[in-house]
């Protein structure tokens, strides 16, 4: 078995949709014409035998009907060959998963396999032009190209690695000896720091540090852990002359006087950017406008105590919010960058014992509609940055089974010195499920999750520093590949009461590894890294100290609970490994190999490190180039002033700031969790962008009817023109983004992202946050609101090119759902009011008449006098209310009285309005400075003075500027399909009848739908049973059988969940599903519930992929695909899609749909990215034929299309659904599952097909 064999998988050429998308990359944006382009996955395989071989050939790397299979070589017809691979030490999803399918065939067997991607190019192409292709394809810092060559063995030996080097002499070397060691070891920390190392292990220690304590230090001290930057005091404070130093100079004063009036008698608190962050929110606490704040000294996430009703009774939850940037990581290894700024996110709260139910993504970009050739040297093309990062988050939170709410990305030319890339987060739990404890002596710490490599070292310190023209070839280890399925497994852990109940304390494993998780759990804790599992031999005690992991928690249970512990993790299919014990000296010490190499006081390594200082110089703002009373956007300015009123409208349409991002937004699964209020983009057209998200908590049995907001604000023109502005308006947008959404502002909570240049000793440098800050504390103080967290970045320098001044506010409120109202124009004849806000003479916002007019338009959405809002920005009226248009297709006539200034130039916090004529009195007269601005009209028009732009016209130019870069579709094909509906009164009756059915619903690593699955079976009256697969051994398969078996042996339904099966690796949906399946024990228990027990099946999505490829769809059994079976492939626009689908019910025989209506549309939400079914013409045919094709994409008018906007995946003859031949295997993709109250309520149409009240019938 020891043998390698290569295998080459390439899809037939209907469904190579990577390589026709490459093609046509190479093509229009490299310029390179190729003839064609081949894309193939090549994996080698060994320690497989020969039977195991060939049942992976056609199960686990090809599937037949869509994938042709070369073995050990292949013809390439002339073309020129190359093969990619990751470097040694990522994480390769692909070939994991091809491992752990392999392994259910066989689990006596233990397969090592590794994959890259070959592409062959065609054509005449010259050996530059083949280059360029090399390099738009690699990114060096994560992949690179490998040889044609087979490798003899995939077994990989390390040496033993050498003990922990000590620096010998340190204590007493001079300083000029010590500055040449510092500089040599290339570390985060200052020079400064690395002489209060020398004085500590000098005085107090009296010995040489370890490699180890260095390292610990540097990754314990850096930015990013610590934040220095913003712990630096500032000594003296200077402002500059100008208009605006009287505000700006007034809120330093009242900071220093609050300053003074809250620390009084302490002489350790001084000035700095980390006080004047936080000390708005201390003042307005100490004011009592902060009662709702969870006290612990866990600060993991921002968390507040909401009181729910759940079934009527009410009951304390804690709601949880973090925002997370991954800008340094993104910038330079896209995918990998953003997954991982997701998945960090994710574990804040998660550690804290709530579940992450909704997440948003705010991120911030130079132009990527620009040529490859305006690249800066050092740097990824914007477009490949921008749409690889989109691919990483995205595949991490769909994988995961998080709902992402809402998508923006900001663009500016200066993020070509660093992309922004910030996750931000919802999680909730039931108070009573968390406890909040300290660390004792003798308690353990338990490791849980992902295992250690060399991939995370670097992660803490490469943060912390400017990016330079080196970075994308030297920082490789500093990012790593994110492992979504092994997240998902900590929070269905972590989602469990009796678990989060016997957990004292949780940290989770961010940039700094064990020494920095495990260590900040107590004062004092002794860390065994022997016990550390690793993902490979050879790592030495310095990287097992320092790398980070991203799956990881670190948990603190007391000696009595670490088994009943360490059985829960199992049961959830996790690694839980005890590695450290709490000890009472408070020092931190790291064994490795039977020897201490790390043992560090407690108080010094809470120092942070040596006190730095630096003085501020405040720039102001240039009174002549006032934002507010100009155009933003020069192409408007310049229409507007030439009179040219629709070419003005069209450009601002086009912007990148303004025009669509739905190519972008889709990508991003955003009804997962049957919790969503809004979706991405509403109406009945799916075009009104929402702007703020709006979810249920995630309450698992009951009826609730809680939801929580929320939203962000930001300009980085108006920041770049004034720091100080930028932030008061940035609060201010993201509270009246609330407000239109049926929020109340005086139930905010803030948090605020940070991002700016790299500091260094020059005042000016320090100018921008310190305004951004000033502005920020202003805000809070002027609302009453407090922000009760954030998250600072401090490293946005490419070498002379800084980042634009950055403090994204992220507002968050608790309502109830029938509060919500949703921002699509919903009828003509209704008038459009706009509600301006008051401002001073320094452009600043009149707090309390803002809050008197959000006041009044609060109670005006709770009286159902405003039927649709939306919160203006900096690009004026005219966009918001072509956005509020688009969704329902209604046109605005714009009255004449509107000034261009109005419609075009900035307008922060005002607020458009729908409203009735017949409210349109009451609402004028509670807010007499309101004005009628628009009329809502059915012809289509954007109608202004002799302007008329068609909504054709609108739409083509809001939705073509990213279309490039972010496409929305990739056929021109709208043709109808035409079909009958089959009407049948043959349907299969079941005779054996059951009260009250049970389904069982298996979880594989990936599976994310079985919460939604379980709870809407459950609401539909039956019984369920999730189980979890456990693969992490042989004994574990084995065991996993025999349960689920037993499993499938008590139920009378099956339902296969929607989710990613081992992260629809590899290279196809839904195989480590089938694989499993294919169990000899399995398969019979599957037939024995059809055959002999009339039972049936359903399966959703990754379900219904799990049943074409097991054959239970269209045959009805399990048997082998053959070249010609039915399946389903890539989406024809090769990317994940989300969203609203209509789908008509086409047969009435089968019993899964007896409670839905023959012929009519339905709405659900899809989400995936092979869910295009294709088929022969033969089968087609037949299918048609027997009643079992279930359901179609239709458009509008319920005929079935070919459409991209309404059969999203390009599926043929349209069909979404097909069943067994009898009826009673139902596969779909559209996730009927995902359904509640006021869940999707900006979409239009009927969403319950009644799919498991039907099933649950049947039994009946």
């Amino acid at each position: 078995m020891g043998n390698v064999r290569r295998v080459y998988v390439e899809k037939k050429p209907d469904f190579a949709v990577k390589a026709k998308e490459l093609k046509h990359e190479v093509k229009h944006y490299l310029g390179i014409a190729a003839e064609g382009v081949r894309v193939l996955i090549r994996y080698d395989v060994e320690n497989v035998s020969d039977d195991t071989y060939k049942k992976a050939l056609q199960t686990v790397f090809s599937e037949p009907p869509v994938d042709d299979i070369y073995e050990e070589e292949f013809d390439a017809k002339g073309g020129k060959v190359f093969s990619v691979e990751f470097l040694p030490g990522q994480f390769d999803q692909r070939a994991d998963s091809a491992e752990q399918c392999v392994k259910l065939l066989n689990e006596d067997e233990e397969p090592i396999i590794r994959s890259a991607t070959t592409y062959v190019i065609n054509g005449d192409i010259t050996e530059d032009e083949l280059e360029a292709i090399k390099k738009y394809c690699i990114n060096p810092v994560d992949s690179r190209e490998t040889g044609a060559q087979k490798p003899e063995t995939l077994v990989q030996n390390f040496e033993e690695p050498a003990d922990v080097a000590i620096f010998d002499g340190f204590i007493d070397m001079a300083e000029a000896q010590l500055k040449e060691l510092y500089d040599s070891l290339n570390l985060a920390m200052t020079f400064k720091d690395f002489l209060h190392i020398q004085n500590y292990f000098k005085g107090e220690e009296k010995r040489n540090p370890s490699m180890t304590e260095i390292r610990v230090l540097d990754t314990y001290w850096s930015d990013h852990c610590r934040h220095t930057t913003f712990s630096t005091e500032l000594k003296n404070v200077k402002f500059d002359e100008g208009f605006y130093q009287a505000p700006i100079k007034k809120t330093y004063e009242d900071y220093l006087n609050t300053h003074k009036e809250m620390y009084k008698g302490r002489d350790d608190k001084f000035v700095c950017l980390m006080d004047l962050a936080l000390l708005a929110m201390k003042r307005l606490k100490a004011e009592g406008k902060l009662d709702d704040q969870e006290e612990s000294d866990e600060i993991n996430a921002c968390s507040i105590v909401v009181p729910v009703e759940v079934d009527g009774k009410t009951e304390e939850w804690l709601v949880n919010f973090k925002n997370e940037t991954h800008n340094h990581p993104t910038e330079i290894e896209p995918f990998g960058g953003a997954a991982t700024c997701l998945g960090g996110a994710i574990r804040d709260p998660l550690s804290g014992r709530t579940y992450v139910y909704q997440a948003m993504r705010v991120t911030g970009a130079a132009d990527p509609t620009v040529s490859v050739k305006d690249t800066l040297e050092g740097k990824l093309p914007q477009k490949k940055i921008v749409r690889e990062a989109a691919r990483g988050y995205s595949s991490y939170g769909n994988q995961i089974g998080l709902a992402t709410g809402y998508v923006k990305e900001v663009y500016h030319p200066d993020y070509v010195a660093k992309r922004m890339e910030i996750g931000a987060v919802m999680g909730a739990a039931p108070r009573r499920a968390v406890q909040r404890l300290t660390s004792d002596p003798g308690d353990k710490i338990i490791l849980l999750g992902g295992r250690t490599g060399r991939d995370g070292i670097g992660g803490a310190t490469g943060s912390s520093k400017a990016h330079n023209t080196e970075s994308t070839s030297v920082c490789g280890a500093e990012v790593q590949k994110g492992n979504a399925p092994t997240e998902r497994k900590l929070q269905r852990l972590f989602r469990r009461e009796e678990v989060s109940h016997i957990i004292k304390k949780c940290n989770d494993f961010g940039a700094g590894g064990v020494s920095v998780a495990i260590g900040e759990l107590a004062d004092g804790l002794r860390i065994e890294l022997d016990k550390v599992p690793k993902k490979y031999a050879g790592l030495d005690g310095t990287e097992i100290a320092i790398s980070e992991s991203q799956e990881r928690m670190a948990v603190v249970v007391a000696p009595q609970d670490v088994e009943q512990f360490l059985a829960y993790a199992k049961e959830e299919n996790l690694e839980a490994t005890e590695v450290a014990v709490v000890t009472e000296d408070p020092r931190l010490v790291l064994e490795w190999r039977g020897k201490e190499i790390v043992n560090i006081s407690r108080a010094f390594l809470d120092t942070n490190g040596a006190h730095q200082e630096a003085d501020v110089e405040v720039e102001m703002p240039v009174e002549a180039d006032n934002f507010f009373r100009k155009v933003e956007l020069q192409k408007v300015a310049d229409a507007v002033e030439k009179g040219d009123n629709k070419a003005a409208w069209l450009a601002m349409l086009g912007d990148l700031n303004v025009c669509s991002q739905k190519g972008l937004v889709e990508m991003f699964d955003g009804s997962i969790g049957a919790g969503s209020v809004y979706m991405p983009y509403g109406g009945r057209y799916q075009l009104t962008e929402t702007q703020s998200m709006v979810a249920k908590l995630p309450v698992l049995k009951g009826k609730c009817d809680t939801v929580t907001m929320m939203s962000y604000g930001f300009d980085p023109y108006l920041s770049s023109w004034s720091p100080y502005h930028g932030s008061v308006y940035a609060v201010l947008e993201s509270l009246s983004r609330i407000v239109t959404a049926g929020g109340d502002y005086k139930k905010v909570r803030f948090t605020f992202q940070e991002y700016f240049r790299r500091m260094n000793e020059d005042p000016k440098r320090w100018s921008q946050p310190f305004a951004a800050l000033l502005g920020a504390y202003d805000a809070q103080i002027g609302f009453g609101l407090p922000s009760i967290g954030g998250k600072d970045s401090m490293s946005g320098t490419f070498n002379d090119i800084d980042v634009p001044p950055t403090l994204v506010s992220f507002a968050v409120d608790v309502a109830k759902e029938q509060d919500v109202i949703t921002p699509e124009l919903k009828k003509a004849g209704n008038k459009l009011v706009l509600f301006t806000i008051d401002k001073n003479e320094y452009d600043l916002p009149v707090y309390e008449k803002v809050m008197a007019l959000y006041d009044s338009i609060h109670t005006l959405i709770g009286e159902g006098k405003i039927l649709s809002a939306y919160a203006l920005d900096g690009k004026g009226l005219a966009a918001a209310v072509s956005k509020m248009a688009f969704g329902n297709k209604l046109g605005v006539t714009v009255e004449d009285s509107v000034s261009a200034d109005t419609l075009f130039a900035p307008g922060f916090g005002n607020i458009v309005a729908e409203v009735s004529e017949d409210a349109l009195a009451a609402v004028l007269e509670k807010v007499p400075g309101a004005a009628v601005v628009a009329t809502v009209n059915d012809t289509q028009n954007f109608n202004y003075k002799d302007m008329s732009i068609s909504m054709e016209e609108a739409l083509n130019t809001w939705t073509g500027t990213l279309e490039r870069v972010f496409p929305t579709r990739a056929t021109e094909e709208k043709e109808e399909v035409k079909t009958d509906v089959f009407d049948t009164k043959e349907i299969y009756i079941c005779k054996n009848k059951v009260a009250k059915p049970t389904v069982f619903i298996p979880v594989f690593p990936g599976t994310n739908c079985e919460y939604d699955s379980a709870k809407a079976f459950e609401r539909a009256g039956a019984n369920t049973i999730v189980k979890v697969f456990k693969n992490l051994s042989a004994a574990d398969i084995r065991d996993s059988v025999d349960e689920f078996v037993k499993a499938i042996d008590q139920s009378q339904i099956i339902m296969f969940p929607g989710g990613f099966s081992a992260g629809d690796e590899p290279e196809g949906s839904a195989k480590f599903f089938a694989t499993a399946f294919r169990n000899a024990k399995m398969t019979e228990a599957v037939n024995k519930l059809l055959t002999e027990r009339d039972g049936l099946a359903l399966g959703i999505c990754n379900g219904f992929q799990a049943l074409i490829k097991l054959g239970l769809v269209p045959y009805g059994e399990i048997r082998m695909q053959t070249e010609d079976s039915p399946t389903l492939t890539y989406n024809t626009i090769n990317r994940h899609i989300s969203k609203m689908v209509y789908t008509k019910v086409v047969t009435n025989k089968s019993p899964w749909l007896q409670k839905a209506t023959l012929g009519q549309t339905y709405c659900n939400p899809a989400s995936h990215g092979e869910g295009r079914f294709v088929a022969p013409k033969e089968w087609l045919d037949k299918l048609f034929a027997n009643g079992q094709v279930a359901t179609q994409y239709v458009n509008e008018a319920g005929q079935p299309t070919m459409d991209e906007e309404w059969n999203v995946n390009g599926s043929y003859m349209a069909i979404e659904g097909i069943t067994s031949p009898d009826g009673r295997v139902l596969g779909k993709m559209a996730h009927s599952e995902r359904r509640g109250d006021h869940v999707a309520m900006n979409i239009y149409g009927e969403q319950d097909m009644k799919l498991f009240e039907s099933g649950v019938e049947y039994f009946k």
